[in-house]
């Protein structure tokens, strides 16, 4: 599955790297994609898309791709001196520091429509489809409880934790899974409770990651909830409060799977990647 992220985001970021594109915008384009870090989101699409039949594969890939693209977009736009101000991402130099942040700024924006690009063309044989996969993905990234939405949060002088969280992380894995489901011709919104549990697993996780981990261990900053004073299910449940959290949001993700014809597969699959988002401090313990 993942050499077939890989391969898709590879198509999508040679075109818009082609020939007529400025040569520091390409590279800044496939410096912000490559190589990626785990790719849980685009990896949730094609997983449920396959447990769904994967009538459509040309279709899955695209929404695989879509999804990633925005969240490599968000990440570009979330280390700007204006945000986190962040040095390093994925354990290299955040995409400012290396292209200045002209080209970081415009950067995110044309993976952003890149993003849309792609499912375009993919999915215009199904227009009604294509409409619905437009209306999940711009869900995913916009207002009122899109990622752009999770970063507008950090503007305001508190934000409530779930609200935050909600929108800061689990819209894009609701939309990842809802993608998913939708392009293999499935009824996506049965799929809404799966990706709700693994989103806000993961930023659970990434709370307790905040915590206990240092920034070589992760390959970029940490603290930087407490140092900005935003919501921490960490700091705000504590460390073993949060840990239980984590374990009660795997256990509800696995049950949370629609019944298809892959969902035995699924389960195990779900499971398995859920897991992997304990830090390596409490893994043994979650086992």
């Amino acid at each position: 599955m993942s050499e077939r992220v890989e391969a898709a985001l590879e198509g999508a970021i040679s075109q818009a790297g082609g020939w007529g594109s400025p040569p520091k915008l390409a590279a800044a384009l496939r410096y912000a994609v490559f190589p990626g870090g785990h790719r849980i989101r685009p990896s949730l699409t094609l997983a449920v898309a396959r447990a769904c039949g994967d009538r459509d594969p040309a279709a899955a890939d695209a929404a695989a791709v879509a999804v990633e693209l925005l969240h490599c977009a968000s990440l570009a736009h979330d280390d700007l001196p204006c945000f986190d101000d962040a040095d390093l991402r994925r354990g290299k130099p955040s995409l400012h520091k290396e292209f200045g942040e002209p080209l970081a700024v415009l950067a995110g924006d044309a993976l952003i429509v890149l993003a849309f690009e792609t499912l375009a063309r993919a999915m215009t044989r199904r227009p009604s489809r294509l409409a619905t996969m437009i209306g999940i993905v711009g869900a995913a990234v916009g207002a009122p409880r899109g990622i752009v939405a999770g970063q507008a949060w950090e503007c305001e002088p508190s934000a409530p934790l779930s609200e935050y969280q909600r929108a800061k992380t689990g819209a894009l894995f609701v939309g990842a899974a809802q993608a998913g489901a939708l392009a293999a011709g499935m009824d996506p919104t049965p799929w809404r409770a799966l990706g709700d549990k693994i989103g806000e697993a993961y930023q659970v996780a990434d709370d307790l990651r905040d915590v206990l981990c240092d920034a070589e261990e992760l390959g970029k900053p940490v603290g930087q909830d407490a140092a900005r004073l935003r919501p921490n299910a960490a700091a705000q449940l504590g460390v073993g409060g949060a840990k239980a959290r984590l374990v009660e949001l795997v256990e509800g993700a696995v049950s949370a799977i629609p019944a298809c014809p892959g969902e035995t597969e699924l389960r195990k699959l779900i499971k398995m990647q859920t897991l992997a988002f304990f830090p390596k401090q409490l893994a043994a313990a979650a086992a």
